[in-house]
Order: C-alpha cells, then sequence, then structure tokens
C-alpha cells in the first residue's frame, strides 16, 4: 500500500517518528514536509535528532499569513497526489498543512487518516481550531488520543472508523527521553540546575498579535521571583521587536531548540508556563 505522510510543523515532526517507523516495515511510506517550519532549528534539528527519513518532497512554503499558506500547500501537494496516486493520505494535528493536506486529498477522493483527531479547544477564533474541526469533517479514518476525543467525534455525527490508538506523542518522548538525558547538554551550556528555572513558551496568534496581551505577558515574565528560560518562537520574535520591550534581567530569552534540549528544559523546570499544544 502507497501512504503519503503530511507533515509541516513540530509536533507533526514528532508524531510522525513512530507511525513512519511502523509503516515502513509493511508499507511504502511517502513524506511530505510542507515547509511550515522551515529554518534549522524549527524543522531540520527534530528530522536529525529523531531520525525521521529524508522527506520525498520538501513543498517549501515557508512563513506568511494562514490564507497564504494554506492557498500554497493545497497548490502544491494536488500535484504530488495526482502524480503518486496514493492509498491514504495521512495527517496530523491542528496545522495549516493538517487542513490543506485533508481538503486535497478529499477533493481527489483519497481516503485520509486523521491522527489526533477529535481534538477541540471550542475556541473558534483559534485558526488551530477551524483546522481541527475541517480535517475531522473530510477525513475517512479518525485515530484518537483519548475517549474523551471519541465521544467528542460521536457528538458531532462521527461514530465509524473511530479507533482510541492513544497518543503517538508520549510514544515518541518515551522512546526519545532516554537518548535526550544522554545528549542533551542545554542546562550546562546555559548555566542552569534542575529545578532552578522556570521554562515558559508563547507563539499562538492570540498572544503574539495582541500587542496589548503580548505587552502584558512581558510585563508578567519581569515580574515573577525566579529566573525564567524563555526560547522564542520566530513569529513571537518579531511582534516582541515590533514592541521594542526589554525583559528584566530574571528573563533569559534564547532561540528555539532542539527536541532533546527542549524534553530536557521541560523535565528540569521547576515550572512551565506555555501556550503550547505540545509542550
Amino acid at each position: 500500500m502507497k501512504i503519503i505522510s503530511v507533515v509541516g510543523a513540530r509536533p507533526e515532526f514528532i508524531q510522525a517518528t513512530p507511525v513512519s517507523r511502523a509503516l515502513r516495515k509493511h508499507h511504502r511510506e511517502i513524506l511530505v514536509h510542507t515547509g511550515q517550519h522551515y529554518d534549522y532549528l524549527m524543522s531540520q534539528t527534530f528530522f536529525d535528532e529523531l531520525g525521521i527519513p529524508a522527506p520525498d518532497y520538501n513543498l517549501e512554503v515557508g512563513s506568511g499569513s494562514h490564507a497564504g499558506q494554506t492557498a500554497e500547500i493545497l497548490v502544491r501537494f494536488e500535484e504530488i497526489l495526482q502524480k503518486e496516486k496514493p492509498d491514504i493520505v495521512i495527517v496530523r494535528g491542528d496545522t495549516n498543512s493538517t487542513l490543506a493536506g485533508a481538503l486535497v486529498a478529499s477533493k481527489l477522493h483519497i481516503p485520509t487518516v486523521h491522527i489526533e483527531a477529535g481534538e477541540r479547544s471550542f475556541d473558534r477564533r483559534m485558526p488551530e481550531e477551524i483546522n481541527r474541526l475541517v480535517a475531522d469533517q473530510l477525513s475517512s479514518a479518525y485515530f484518537c488520543v483519548s475517549q474523551t476525543a471519541v465521544n467528542q467525534l460521536a457528538r458531532e455525527g462521527i461514530t465509524e472508523n473511530v479507533f482510541w490508538v492513544g497518543d503517538v506523542m508520549l510514544d515518541a518522548n518515551l522512546a526519545n527521553q532516554p537518548l535526550a538525558r544522554q545528549k542533551s547538554t542545554v542546562l550546562s551550556k546555559l548555566g542552569f540546575a534542575p529545578g532552578s528555572f522556570g521554562l515558559v513558551t508563547v507563539h499562538r496568534a492570540a498572544n503574539t498579535d495582541d500587542p496589548a496581551r503580548l505587552a502584558n505577558i512581558v510585563t508578567a515574565l519581569s515580574q515573577v521571583s525566579e529566573k525564567v528560560i524563555f526560547p522564542v518562537h520566530p513569529r513571537t520574535r518579531a511582534a516582541l521587536e515590533k514592541l521594542d520591550v526589554r525583559f528584566a534581567e530574571n528573563v533569559f530569552v534564547i532561540d528555539p531548540v532542539g527536541y532533546y534540549d527542549m524534553m530536557m528544559l521541560e523535565e528540569n523546570a521547576r515550572i512551565i508556563a506555555t501556550d503550547s499544544g505540545g509542550v
């Protein structure tokens, strides 16, 4: 069976690891990277550390508006599906890559599997919520993290081909934790002992695109009593530069880190504050 797997953002790279490993034992998998997360720290380092096979195709859509990214993926991914004629398309999570992949496959009458189906924030102001809802309506089979997700799909009238399979993000985490502990040097590089810092990530549009809200987050971080490590997403960095803000001395702003380093920051932080669905 020929299966096309779509990835585009960091959570999807992590989810792809155990699934691709299993698929390639029995099927032909073609990996399509949309390029939604495109620089080394946001993309290639995850492929390197997780041992994900090199993508067969990279759409290289790069950054852009939600509409712009989605449109670019739609056009470029359609060409690949028409060329490869897969039996199944796999999409994951709730990104623009998820939405576009499911939409193109549906229009070409190719069965689509949605991994992490049925998740809901119940906030349609979030672009990710729209992506989830549409992807689930277009998919042919649904792999859910929890019984809660299965129940949610049932409430929306989706009851066939729904499977509670558990969380592949957790599978990847458990498989890679020993390697992360062995290979990561992030704590020594930054000069922090375990349990001596807080960890913060901010990247959602609701926080980065609202200057007043983002300024309040910066102020709050500067008022906490402990040291805070803040790996800054490219979107967040651009928004912060427009604000021209200065962080207090307790906030250590760093570039995005790889998977192993992020695992160790999470494991050793005393407290974590995040708007991420993957942290």
